[in-house]
């Protein structure tokens, strides 16, 4: 017997068809005589539908409020699976997030998870239950607050569930069969992975693979979570993502798994640039330009800096965001241009990031050649190049991104035979 905690994202719980499929699955594992607890998000396009109806009430809803009003979709969810569950003959409670002990800090809408006190929950277990509760949601105790995770929510209270429980395995369902080496939307050929390193699946999520949210990856490494990331429409075994020292459930024990040299290359249209032209070459100017972009809330991503011209002491300094974040950062820079003394700004959303990723690349050499002669045969131009240990990142024109990623991936060997399967359409 093992104790499983298993997620269903929006899609798999879109209608009562879906439903009724995510409880068969669920029963079917404790028929196999383990403890189940579930993490459910809102049905559907739930969240996105309440959010819209926020704001034509108020163009700027009250924090609080909006949690409140988002909150309802897990609960929805959770007590129709409950039911679902009843009808098939066996227990089933659901419990809210303040109700599964689910303790954040005070940030609405981005609440981060400070302590998880399941008490009620392994009573239920004990009782020989199987538990639901609402994910992307929790409890602040200083202000006695329903408080939202924000996004990728619900992954998170799954694995930060897996943690606090001491859980064997935390079961992520979506509508794909697990971790692909590319978006299978994107490049059909995509790989599906055995199975990745944490660290690898931290890169991934941070630069555009949308299978897993990067919060639930790194609460999963710091927590030494075993994650199973698989479908919720078929029976395939997934992709495990593992952390320092665990093994692959799939090898012999004591098998040595070897690194890939690439484990994907993930794309992502979500980013701007911003050009500040004509910097005083002078020290501190980048200090005091990136403390104006942190006070506007941005995080930077990528960052070149031009060699000044010799003839003017000046240099051009670029960097990339979200585009959610771009015209707030842009109006904070155009405040302290005379103080700066910068001579322009640019703003450019028109970009894409691909990026290439594989612990293989700290002991292989020609990685990065790979990818600069893939893209070099394709015609497509490079703007600005990041790396680290196990990853090239690379800015682009956006129209040119799935052109070049298909190269990418081509080049490096990726491509499997058979065409990957999107069940539900979103890869969520």
């Amino acid at each position: 017997m093992a104790l499983i905690v298993q997620k269903y994202g929006g899609s798999s719980v879109a209608d009562a068809e879906g439903i009724k499929r995510v409880a068969k699955r669920i029963v079917d594992t404790r028929r196999a005589g383990h403890d189940v607890v579930v993490a459910v998000s809102a049905m559907g396009d739930t969240t996105d539908e309440l959010l819209d109806l926020a704001h034509e009430v108020a163009p700027i809803p009250a924090p609080r409020e909006l949690d409140m009003l988002l909150s309802s979709g897990e609960r929805i969810s959770m007590a129709l699976l409950a039911m679902t569950i009843h009808s098939m003959g066996f227990e089933a409670r659901s419990f809210t997030g303040s109700q599964a002990g689910m303790i954040t800090d005070s940030h609405h809408g981005k609440a981060r998870i400070v302590d998880v006190t399941p008490i009620r929950l392994r009573e239920a277990l004990d009782e020989g239950a199987i538990v639901i509760v609402a994910g992307f949601q929790g409890f602040n105790r200083d202000t006695r607050d329903i408080t939202t995770l924000g996004r990728g929510g619900s992954d998170t209270t799954a694995v930060a569930l897996a943690a606090a429980l001491k859980a064997d395995v935390c079961e992520i369902y979506s509508d794909v069969d697990g971790i692909y080496s590319a978006d299978p939307r994107v490049i059909p050929a995509a790989r599906k992975l055995d199975h990745i390193s944490s660290e690898e699946m931290l890169e991934l999520a941070a630069n555009g693979a949308k299978v897993l949210y990067i919060r639930a990856v790194e609460y999963a490494r710091r927590q030494g979570v075993l994650i199973h990331a698989r479908s919720t429409f078929s029976s395939a075994e997934g992709t495990y993502v593992l952390g320092e020292g665990m093994d692959n459930p799939r090898e012999s024990e004591g098998a040595v798994m070897e690194e890939p040299i690439v484990a994907g290359v993930t794309t992502d249209l979500s980013q701007a640039k911003i050009t500040i032209v004509g910097v005083p070459d002078v020290p501190g100017k980048a200090a005091e330009i990136f403390r104006i972009v942190s006070k506007s809330g941005a995080n930077v991503d990528m960052i070149v800096q031009n060699v000044s011209a010799a003839s003017t002491g000046r240099t051009d300094i670029s960097f990339t965001l979200s585009k959610a974040d771009a015209a707030a950062t842009l109006k904070a820079l155009a405040a302290e241009k005379s103080d700066i003394g910068f001579e322009n700004l640019l703003h450019d959303d028109q970009i894409g990031k691909l990026s290439v990723v594989g612990a293989g690349m700290r002991t292989h050499s020609g990685v990065s050649e790979i990818l600069f002669d893939a893209l070099s045969t394709t015609g497509i131009n490079i703007e600005m190049i990041s790396t680290s240990e196990i990853r090239i990142s690379v800015v682009l024109r956006g129209s040119d991104l799935t052109e070049a990623a298909l190269a990418v991936h081509t080049a490096y060997g990726l491509d499997s035979e058979i065409e990957a399967v999107v069940h539900a359409g979103t890869g969520r």
